[in-house]
């Protein structure tokens, strides 16, 4: 009898982490929730950062050399080039981070499963 009373004790104490890590599950999905809006708002502000630098260098080039409006047109629309540039490199690098998350996820499944 002192031997399953150790057994029954690991079990309960194997439910009770289990039970643990399930509402610790909740709390990041919560959080995942914000750190959407925080890629949104990052790949926004790339955009508006690469079209605002090249407006300031173009307007400065013209402001220089006396060509007004032309490369001020020319370094936004290549701004802006950057910018859609720099969100595809973003969004590229967050879905290989969604992929790996959820090939984790896949590999806890299978290991879990099998045991």
């Amino acid at each position: 009898m002192s031997e399953s009373d150790p057994k029954q004790r690991l079990k309960e104490l194997e439910a009770r982490i289990a039970a643990a890590k399930g509402v610790e599950k909740d709390k990041p999905h919560q959080e995942e929730h914000y750190s959407q809006a925080q890629h949104a708002w990052r790949m926004v502000i790339e955009l508006v950062s690469g079209l605002g630098i090249g407006f300031g260098v173009g307007y400065g080039l013209d402001a220089l050399l006396g060509t007004r409006p032309w490369l001020m047109v020319l370094f936004a629309l290549l701004g802006f080039a950057a910018g859609i540039n720099v969100m595809i490199r973003t969004a590229k690098e967050l879905q290989g981070q969604k992929l790996a998350e959820m090939a984790g996820e896949d590999e806890r499944d299978r290991h879990g499963d099998g045991s």
